[in-house]
């Protein structure tokens, strides 16, 4: 994304204004929100402005943003590489001799999305846990990279609070089509990174900016066509990540200055980082007596 401002008569101009005026600007602490460098209260969450941008922020889909705008997206990459490594090591005390995939069984135990244990084992919270996981070190880093400049974009336009929200929902609404998709393990965050472009191409329509419309919408068909000639690739989850991430995106907005919306996409983005904690603690018990079975 190139600009993240209103398309005006000059389009290179209006490129150029927006980088000076993001010179100006730096971020809230607490709301991840960009604000006037000369405001000492952040007007969308009220709390403490802390210090300054020092470097413009690059608006663009292929250019790395300040490390401020990336906070949330390390978090969560940060879980995925942990959960890897774990799944890396039981997979060894199994006995694979793949040095970097994860054995099947071990997805399952971890949380990986299968019909049958949570339609019949009513394990629902598989739906959160399959985004955290991956099948093996190729499939993790390209996820990991398309997150980190995707997950810092979609913060920056939308806030932490949205992002942490349309990054959950996507989540589950793709292993939730998932699910009535196919009967087969599902895994990774890729059902989130589409759901990150619905959202993007909704900001681009709710804004008429064509030009970023049509840079995600060329992401998402190539995600779907590769998809498609693919069989292992879940396209099921893709789309429907997609459509969570695009209705969400598009009746979020950006942060305002209407402290009682804020404060409910607070309370919104408190509630999904509860689930997740709590969907994973809810895998963790599996895992547990998964590594118990496997002394001797």
């Amino acid at each position: 994304m190139r600009s993240q401002s209103r398309i005006l008569a000059n389009p290179g101009s209006s490129r150029e204004d927006k980088t000076l005026q993001m010179a100006d600007n730096r971020m809230c602490s607490h709301c991840r929100a960009f604000v006037d460098s000369k405001e000492k209260i952040c007007p969308y969450c009220g709390g403490e402005m802390g210090r300054r941008l020092t470097q413009p922020v690059q608006s663009s889909a292929s250019s790395p943003m300040s490390s401020d705008a990336h906070f949330t997206t390390l978090i969560i990459l940060t879980i995925n590489f942990g959960l890897y490594i774990a799944m890396m090591v039981l997979t060894y005390k199994l006995g694979s001799e793949d040095l970097f995939g994860i054995h099947y069984g071990v997805l399952e135990v971890f949380g990986g999305k299968a019909r049958y244990n949570i339609i019949v084992g009513g394990e629902w919270w598989r739906l959160v846990t399959a985004g955290f996981l991956h099948a093996g070190i190729f499939h993790i880093l390209m996820n990991s990279w398309v997150l980190f400049d995707l997950g810092a974009q979609v913060e920056h336009t939308f806030g932490t609070s949205r992002f942490l929200v349309i990054y959950l929902v996507s989540s589950v609404v793709g292993f939730f089509a998932s699910m009535y998709w196919t009967p087969a393990l599902s895994t990774g965050a890729s059902a989130a990174l589409c759901g990150l472009i619905g959202a993007m191409m909704a900001y681009a329509r709710r804004t008429n900016q064509s030009f970023i419309w049509a840079m995600y919408m060329r992401w998402m068909i190539i995600i779907v066509i590769i998809g498609l000639i693919i069989p292992v690739i879940d396209n099921a989850a893709h789309i429907g990540g997609f459509v969570g991430g695009f209705a969400i995106g598009y009746i979020a907005g950006s942060p305002t200055r209407d402290s009682q919306m804020e404060s409910l996409w607070k309370a919104a983005a408190s509630l999904a980082c509860i689930i997740a904690v709590a969907a994973l603690a809810m895998a963790y018990q599996g895992i547990s007596e998964a590594i118990a079975s496997l002394q001797p």
